[in-house]
């Protein structure tokens, strides 16, 4: 039996792990829950589930969830990045699911390792702004990263017994998101309800502008550079629009081994819970006979600019990847309320960037200072955008 803590319980991910949980409750026990503030769908998670712990994103949430629960569970309700922390480490827990949305989930992601937790690891922002002190942390601790996002799952499969210097590169696909064909004159154009829309995957609202605007797969490179120890010049990014395989790894003698399957988060949530293993699932097997063919393209990195600000964040290092997910949240953020248009999201990242005097992240202090600066420059120049 394995004991989980799921930060980011009502999110997309949190979801689907919930239901990968419950189809095999002779193996998960969820021993903590942590959300934001959709307390109804929390308290029907708790009282199902009934976890020991819960944890809200403050005060006020956590008293409207006790009246909600009417002393129906025998929970104890958290609040605040405390709480947070604290249910990631609690002595019983084997493993936290880190699916928090954005920054907010670095802090309870690196005490879950610190305190030797294996992590299961969908939230992207995390190893995007301290993957040097999570990555070491890990060694240190022994505690396990191991990917959910499909990915990079893809990547780990891929590697399963393979020497690791035997690695010659990592092929990252993606879909391409919903714009992949459009003009830079269709791109200005586009809304936040177009860009929710993605053609294979269902996933969170900030992921799946992330997707459009291609700044997931930046990030998602910076992520394999720190899970998979790699030089940033040894990932290639292409686009696979089937999105049937989900990455690829090629290796000395040119041989390369790929991990495919039907778009469905359940599979790489299931693998990221049991590994090693592969445990039955409820997903489809491919049928290659109707898929007909895989194709590939490379990204455009003029129409799609966020991709190659990542790419130059990872090869600039230090504190610019932080500051690169810092702004893009305050970007992605302002495109959804209709304050900047698609092709500003990249504007608003570039021009923070630019303003940044890059200095190491040895502590994880330093990442959050670089996170909240990035944030609050970003949100400046943000205004200066509306105001003209």
């Amino acid at each position: 039996m394995k004991n989980i803590c799921l930060l980011g319980s009502t999110g997309y991910i949190g979801i689907n792990s919930l239901e990968v949980i419950r189809g095999n409750l002779d193996r998960y026990r969820i021993i903590a829950l942590g959300a934001g503030k959709n307390i109804d769908l929390l308290a029907e998670q708790i009282r199902e589930f009934k976890p020991p712990f819960a944890a809200v994103i403050n005060t006020d949430v956590a008293k409207e969830l006790k009246i909600k629960l009417n002393n129906q569970a025998n929970t104890e309700i958290l609040s605040g990045t405390k709480g947070y922390v604290q249910i990631s480490t609690l002595s019983e827990v084997d493993m936290a699911i880190a699916a928090m949305t954005g920054s907010s989930g670095l802090l309870p992601t690196y005490s879950a390792i610190t305190a030797g937790k294996d992590v299961a690891l969908a939230n992207k922002e995390t190893l995007v702004i301290a993957g040097s002190l999570l990555t070491n942390e890990s060694r240190e601790t022994g505690a396990h990263i191991i990917p959910i996002d499909s990915e990079h799952s893809a990547i780990q499969q891929s590697i399963q017994g393979h020497m690791r210097e035997d690695l010659r590169k990592i092929i990252l696909t993606g879909s391409g998101g919903p714009f992949k064909d459009f003009s830079i004159n269709r791109l200005s154009e586009v809304t936040p309800e177009q860009a929710l829309k993605h053609p294979k995957w269902k996933m969170g609202r900030k992921i799946t502008i992330d997707s459009a605007t291609m700044m997931n797969k930046g990030i998602e490179a910076i992520e394999a550079k720190w899970l998979f120890n790699v030089d940033i010049d040894q990932i290639e990014i292409l686009l696979h629009p089937q999105s049937i395989i989900h990455s690829m790894v090629e290796y000395a003698d040119r041989s390369i081994i790929a991990q495919l399957a039907y778009p469905d988060m359940r599979i790489p949530i299931s693998y990221a819970l049991s590994y090693p293993r592969h445990l039955h699932g409820e997903s489809p097997s491919l049928d290659f006979l109707s898929i007909g063919k895989l194709s590939f393209e490379e990204p455009d990195k003029k129409r799609f600019r966020c991709l190659d600000l990542a790419l130059t964040a990872a090869r600039t290092g230090h504190s610019m990847p932080a500051v690169l997910s810092g702004a893009n949240e305050i970007a992605v953020n302002a495109f959804l309320q209709g304050k900047i248009g698609f092709l500003e999201i990249p504007q608003l990242i570039e021009n923070t960037m630019e303003r940044h005097e890059v200095f190491p992240i040895d502590t994880i202090d330093h990442a959050l200072n670089a996170d909240r600066w990035a944030q609050s420059m970003a949100k400046k120049i943000l205004k200066q955008m509306v105001d003209s």
